[in-house]
């Protein structure tokens, strides 16, 4: 059966890769991945609760794609009423090298605060106003992409998965931003400065005011609703995690709150300004502009990997990793490129079943007393954990939410990514772990 799983989501996975060679959309292969999957994990397993496991499965999954379906929606509406006009009419740079500093640097802090799947969301849009250039667009998009995962994993609202370690002790917040800002950092500017270097330093595009976007239109005859949206939306997505903080419950109803609240406000919008025929600026509306097709990928995409999890391939990669290296630095780094290829929430749920949180009654009673430390609460171990397995997703372009989220945006293709941004996002990787072992040996934090 293991063998099985492993050739079709291989072969899954080599599909999802060619979209572009084969011209079939990926969110076809991945839908049809995941329902051979877990039939034949059925099948061969005989394990008289499929059903119910099948069900955790897709309510953890449907959480995430609920999630981005309202994150995408809001984002969409702030477009709309032309709110990233606005936003773009702020932001000065004077060449595109400065332009790529500034984005990739406000996706790192804004990620932090957000979550690195709604910033990417939101800093794409705004740069489609800014470029016109398709393939400078996909570099800057890439960059983003980077900046934004990295800025999740020193935070502990900014990843799905530091969410995790955070809410079940293994980390603590103000532990985790100090270990983890800088080597993030980091990751983020070896990357850039490489990048920056491979665009020409050529002035800014003077922006399109004939364009006839909607957007463009609202801006300059109803500034006033553009703003309005804006803020409103803006503060919908940051709602979401003091939402969570304080009711203790899951992002989605967060999101699904501010996204009704929007809702009633452009309907009373629409009426009292007598917009229809103007503007498509209901919610209703807005709707079904979003791209349907990355939903339906990320949720195959989910569900394939939740198969494989729910076979034990992954806790028992797990074990394997432990005992064959036995070194934490090599096990989180596999665990990092790992993320890259299959989703990091599993894998992360899967170490922290491997490796519960080590007490001191542990470390003394352990035949190895030095490594059982790493496994303490904010022990090495679960700090590296979270950087690798944030910022390694970077290394492709579904690696992470946000990769998905941009690759769907502005139809990135996979093989270009892998050309062009892997191995800037592998150095940025190995740059951040080089300073986290550099904190380690001399400042010992």
């Amino acid at each position: 059966m293991i063998t099985t799983l492993l050739i079709i989501f291989i072969v899954g996975y080599i599909l999802i890769a060619s979209e572009h060679v084969l011209h079939v959309n990926k969110a076809t292969f991945a839908l049809i991945m995941c329902g051979l999957l877990w039939a034949v994990y059925s099948l061969c397993s005989h394990d008289p609760n499929i059903s119910g496991e099948m069900v955790e499965a897709l309510g953890d999954t449907c959480e995430i794609v609920v999630f981005l379906i309202g994150a995408m929606t809001i984002v969409e509406l702030i477009d709309r009423y032309g709110g990233f006009h606005i936003l773009v009419s702020k932001i000065h740079a004077s060449n595109k090298r400065k332009l790529m500093w500034i984005l990739a640097l406000v996706a790192f802090v804004l990620s932090a605060v957000l979550d690195n799947m709604t910033t990417t969301i939101i800093m794409v849009m705004m740069l489609r106003r800014m470029l016109a250039d398709q393939k400078e667009r996909w570099t800057f998009a890439c960059i983003i992409v980077l900046a934004a995962n990295a800025g999740g994993a020193w935070s502990p609202i900014g990843d799905i998965t530091t969410i995790m370690l955070w809410m079940k002790n293994y980390v603590s917040s103000v532990d985790l931003i100090v270990n983890l800002l800088l080597p993030s950092l980091i990751s983020v500017v070896v990357p850039v400065f490489i990048a920056s270097h491979m665009i020409p330093a050529a002035p800014m595009e003077a922006l399109n005011e004939q364009d006839e976007r909607v957007g463009y239109r609202m801006s300059d005859h109803h500034k006033g609703l553009s703003i309005l949206i804006l803020c409103c939306g803006v503060a919908g997505l940051l709602f979401v995690p003091v939402f969570k903080a304080t009711t203790h419950l899951a992002p989605y109803m967060g999101i699904l709150l501010s996204l009704g609240i929007l809702w009633l406000l452009t309907e009373l919008l629409v009426r009292h300004y007598h917009l229809d025929g103007k503007i498509e600026g209901r919610v209703s509306q807005v709707i079904t502009k979003i791209d349907m097709s990355t939903i339906l990928f990320f949720l195959g995409i989910l569900m394939a990997v939740a198969a494989l999890s729910q076979a034990g391939i992954l806790g028992e990669l797990a074990a394997w990793l432990n005992v064959t290296f036995h070194d934490v630095y090599i096990i989180n780094g596999i665990i990092g490129v790992l993320s890259s290829i299959v989703d990091n929430v599993p894998l992360v749920a899967a170490c922290m079943e491997m490796y519960p949180v080590a007490s001191e009654a542990m470390v003394a009673a352990s035949s190895d007393p030095s490594y059982t430390t790493f496994f303490m609460q904010d022990g090495l171990f679960w700090h590296l954990l979270t950087f690798c397995a944030g910022v390694g997703g970077s290394m492709l372009i579904i690696g992470s939410a946000a990769g998905v989220v941009a690759m769907g945006i502005e139809k990135i293709p996979f093989m270009w990514y892998l050309r062009r941004i892997t191995w800037l996002a592998l150095i940025g990787y190995l740059s951040g772990i080089a300073v986290i072992w550099l904190e380690t040996l001399f400042l010992s934090i």
